[in-house]
């Protein structure tokens, strides 16, 4: 580690590679609430979050676990439709406490084009959050829905059935055919769309 009179100690933060600090400072001068999302091996996390000196705020906070215990999803927690789910419910949520628009924050996540980053925030948008955002970003619709996932699974089901058990062994033991994801997704979305009267 560098010493001498001139030298200056980063904060534990950046030097702990949680906080782009110069990342950040552009996201506040825009002076609007943050859409924070944050991805995990097997969940999806989307915050409604504002600026305090004393630290942020947190309005509130969507976690993919909701999904399940509430309108029963029963996809991975951490996949596409799972994200943008959670970003749909998120920006929902914005709305009614009145919230318009908002910056998104992916944190020091890589912007890869189509991730479910990208996907909750298809989500928010769809709500009806207005979030500055280029459209060659967000992944197709038919990824967003879970095709990708019914074509593999019934590949894998006629090809290799053991493998095909083994991969979505989560799915079927709640009870959901892989291959049948898109009907489930239109399902669960209707469910969150009609909690908040549309």
């Amino acid at each position: 580690m560098a010493t001498g009179p001139t030298y200056v100690v980063k904060f534990r933060r950046r030097r702990k590679n949680i906080t782009d600090y110069r990342k950040r400072l552009k996201l506040l001068k825009s002076k609007k609430p943050r859409f924070v999302v944050r991805r995990f091996l097997n969940n999806i996390l989307a915050q409604i979050t504002l600026y305090n000196e004393k630290g942020d705020k947190t309005l509130f906070t969507v976690h993919s676990k909701i999904l399940e215990k509430k309108y029963g999803w029963k996809g991975h927690r951490g996949n596409l439709p799972t994200a943008y789910l959670v970003g749909l419910l998120a920006g929902l949520e914005a709305k009614k406490r009145g919230i318009e628009e908002a910056i998104l924050d992916i944190g020091r996540f890589r912007s890869t084009k189509g991730n479910s980053l990208y996907a909750a925030l298809k989500g928010a948008i769809d709500a009806g959050l207005e979030i500055p955002h280029s459209e060659e970003i967000l992944p197709s619709e038919d990824r967003i829905r879970g095709e990708h996932i019914k074509n593999y699974a019934l590949m894998l089901k006629e090809k290799d059935p053991e493998k095909y058990k083994r991969q979505f062994s989560r799915y079927l033991k709640k009870g959901l055919e892989p291959e049948k994801i898109v009907e489930h997704f239109e399902e669960v979305k209707n469910k969150i769309l009609k909690e908040y009267g549309l």
